[in-house]
């Protein structure tokens, strides 16, 4: 360590869960600790991030990946990243030292954490080194996809095969979206007197976790919160002890798509078409190793707008565009509005249409981002928070805030409260926001200041659910309302909250969603009282004997408008539900009113989950049963033949029998059956999201849960899904799932007689 400057000072402790509590003589000794420890405890995941931040994971996991490492080649996230620190050493040279400190003692770390990690020694990895620009690099890569922009994709091929008119059909908190609960209750309604802020990030499920829990102590300050593995800091969740936060996806949309015409040079170069005339694009090529294959070759090209990442490989090979698209120079009005918003290239004339050029080649599409606009990030922020002592000094720390952009709850022990959108988002026409936008056309340029961020006082209570509310403004997709109405009723019912009652609200599984299916049973079976609204507190939905179904279809449809609407894992009406809704969707997909829809949209793999239909439709339900392209008596007849199928099949196993966690890891784990049944589902408050119609296994869910308490930091609690280790076998690589499988929390343990100092 003298190497490197930092000394001998730094002490590890641990809890009963073996959650690192790390402290220090200084902000940079902590850093390294936090590098350090985090190797030690996560090297394989920290070794896996580093990969795809870099592009390079197929060179040791096959050519499975090479969808993936195509993609990070060419949106340049690792070339992002160095221009991001780069930038970072030019304005704040302080925080630069303090990521090469992490960074430091994750090289320190890495050795020995490869050295239990048995993933080395399987797949033949070797640790590698991390740069000073890795860690904004893994937070790029956790994020280039948060904010949907595949969303655009899918409205581009909903517009051009099923008709403009539906393009905001399929609205919704979707498959390929993260989201998260959370919510601030003032002290003036907790029994101590003190604020709570609580809630759980909703990811896809990883194994490890994406999640870390950890404390960082040192002279200057003593945090305890939720880390990402790789990143310094704790930027998502902390508590300093006088002020605490945690976050939630705002669904901003800050990332366009560019439709780009291209054209090859006779020396290989490549230009774009873009306002003002043919332009010079950036290209290189770029080798892909791959394991057990040949490497990949794959072209990288930038123009003035951003990376091209669809397309590169669409050149034909005599230089000329066989794309009908290209005769028409732009692509038909990227708004819903029509033509009034958005004039196309006909309407502007030569000097704006490719199409005029004689030598245009081919169309990409290029993707533009904010960090890779402006070489900012926000990793300033990360050491700001930890020494803030009040919400103002949050508040004052997130204005540099800039990806992703989250809609954030801060309380202090002085009684302020905050709720703001923090991030950056540009400024420019809405028609960016929902389709893919021409290149040539100077109407969708960014201005040079970015948007104006919401905020709004705290009444009692705050909560955060990726509806639209605070940031609209801002996106154009949001979560239902379901998780934001049920938790804000939720904290409504009670003055006298504390941290072990709050977390009540954490396993909540009021299905809110499923109030207008139920309504669609009690209409084609001729019930009264099956309202859009639903029932409230669990009252059954009521009615007169169906009329027009067979007695066994019957059955279920009085067992359905019977259920009290829970989610829970033991329930078998939820699991009769979950089977009648998997059916509708089944049968919705297959009309024939989406049968344009249902042949691969000519998009690369890895933007496959926005795309595919069934997920469209399966999230999109509630919008579909009363509006689209399909008549209402047809779905009528839908539900009738769906309430008929689950009716002629086995009776269907309770939810939790079908509804089991299905994590990603990067080598699988063959023993599939050891993932347990869960209760919720994707729009109750425990988010448990599955795709309904094609499987009930949960991919995504809580990825962290906490309540953090002003009055007494001990008070508080947090939980991962698996354990504080990723190293198989180890005492703490699973031990929290049983809690987390319960909603229960681990104790937050901040006395350091109460833990236990690891030697060496």
């Amino acid at each position: 360590m003298d190497g490197i400057g930092v000394s001998v000072s730094i002490e590890v402790y641990r809890d009963a869960w073996g959650v690192p509590h790390l402290r220090a003589a200084d902000q940079d000794e902590l850093a390294f600790a936090q590098g350090r420890v985090t190797a030690r405890d996560r090297a394989w995941q920290l070794e896996v991030e580093r990969h795809r931040a870099q592009g390079t994971t197929a060179a040791f996991l096959g050519a499975a990946e090479l969808g993936w490492d195509t993609f990070a080649r060419r949106a340049r996230l690792a070339d992002t990243a160095r221009r991001c620190f780069e930038r970072l050493e030019r304005d704040d040279a302080r925080t630069a030292a303090w990521v090469r400190a992490y960074v430091d003692g994750v090289n320190d770390g890495l050795a020995e954490g490869a050295g239990r990690a048995p993933e080395f020694t399987e797949t033949g990895l070797a640790p590698g080194r991390w740069e000073p620009w890795t860690p904004l690099a893994v937070w790029l890569t956790t994020h280039i996809l948060f904010a949907g922009f595949p969303t655009k994709l899918w409205r581009e091929e909903v517009a051009r095969r099923l008709g403009e008119e539906w393009t905001e059909l399929f609205a919704t908190d979707g498959p390929g979206t993260s989201g998260s609960n959370g919510w601030l209750v003032a002290g003036g309604r907790t029994a101590s007197g003190a604020a709570l802020v609580a809630g759980d990030p909703h990811r896809f499920i990883e194994a490890p976790g994406v999640y870390q829990q950890i404390r960082l102590a040192c002279p200057a300050y003593d945090v305890v919160g939720i880390a990402v593995p790789g990143i310094p800091g704790l930027a998502h969740f902390g508590h300093t002890g006088p002020v605490a936060w945690a976050i939630t996806n705002a669904m901003s949309d800050y990332q366009d798509l560019y439709r780009e015409r291209l054209r090859r040079l006779p020396d290989g170069g490549v230009e774009a078409y873009g306002p003002e005339g043919w332009r010079p694009a950036t290209r290189h090529t770029e080798t892909i190793e791959v394991a057990g294959g040949e490497p990949v070759v794959v072209e990288v090209i930038e123009t003035e707008r951003g990376p091209v990442i669809i397309g590169v490989d669409d050149e034909p090979e005599d230089g000329t565009s066989d794309d009908p698209a290209a005769e028409r120079g732009a692509p038909e009005d990227a708004s819903r509005d029509g033509a009034a918003q958005v004039r196309t290239s006909q309407d502007r004339g030569p000097r704006d249409a490719a199409a005029q050029d004689p030598a245009s080649g081919w169309e990409g599409v290029a993707l533009r981002y904010p960090p890779r606009v402006t070489g900012l990030l926000g990793f300033e922020v990360l050491p700001a928070l930890l020494r803030a002592r009040t919400v103002a000094d949050v508040d004052a720390a997130l204005d540099g805030w800039v990806e992703p952009v989250n809609v954030v709850l801060a309380a202090d022990t002085e009684g302020g409260l905050l709720h703001r959108v923090a991030g950056r988002v540009p400024v420019r026409h809405r028609a960016n926001s929902l389709r893919i936008v021409p290149a040539w056309d100077p109407a969708h340029a960014w201005e040079a200041a970015p948007a104006p961020l919401p905020r709004a006082e705290v009444d009692g209570h705050a909560v955060m659910a990726n509806a639209r509310g605070l940031a609209a403004p801002l996106g154009i997709e949001f979560a239902a309302p379901h998780r934001a109405d049920r938790i804000d009723a939720l904290l409504g019912a009670s003055a006298d909250w504390t941290p072990e009652s709050i977390t009540a609200v954490h396993r909540d599984t009021d299905n809110r969603s499923a109030a207008r299916l139920l309504a669609a049973v009690a209409r084609v079976g001729g019930s009264e009282g099956g309202s859009e609204g639903g029932s409230e507190g669990g009252q059954a939905l009521a009615g007169p004997s169906p009329a027009g179904l067979s007695p066994a279809a019957s059955a279920v449809h009085d067992r359905l408008l019977a259920w009290d609407r829970r989610m829970d894992a033991e329930s078998t009406d939820a699991g009769l539900y979950a089977a009648v809704r998997g059916a509708v969707v089944r049968r919705l997909a297959a009309h024939e009113a989406f049968a344009s829809l249902r042949e691969p949209a000519p998009y690369p793999e890895v933007f496959r989950p926005w795309l595919a239909l069934g997920p469209r439709v399966a999230y999109a339900l509630e919008t579909l049963l009363v509006a689209g392209p399909v008549p209402a008596g047809d779905v009528d007849r839908i539900v009738r033949e769906a309430l008929d199928e689950v009716a002629a099949g086995e009776p269907p196993a309770a939810w939790g029998v079908t509804h089991r966690l299905a994590p990603w890891q990067a080598l699988p784990d063959p023993d599939d059956a050891q993932w347990p049944g869960l209760g919720g589902d994707h729009d109750c408050v425990l988010s448990t999201s599955s795709v309904p119609g094609w499987t009930d296994r949960s991919a995504r869910a809580s990825a962290a849960r906490y309540v953090w308490d002003l009055a007494d930091r001990e008070r508080s609690g947090w939980i991962v899904p698996f354990g504080a280790s990723g190293v198989p076998g180890d005492p703490h690589h699973r031990d929290q799932l049983p809690l987390w499988l319960r909603g229960e929390l681990a104790p937050v343990t901040t006395d350091w007689q109460n833990l236990t100092k690891e030697q060496g």
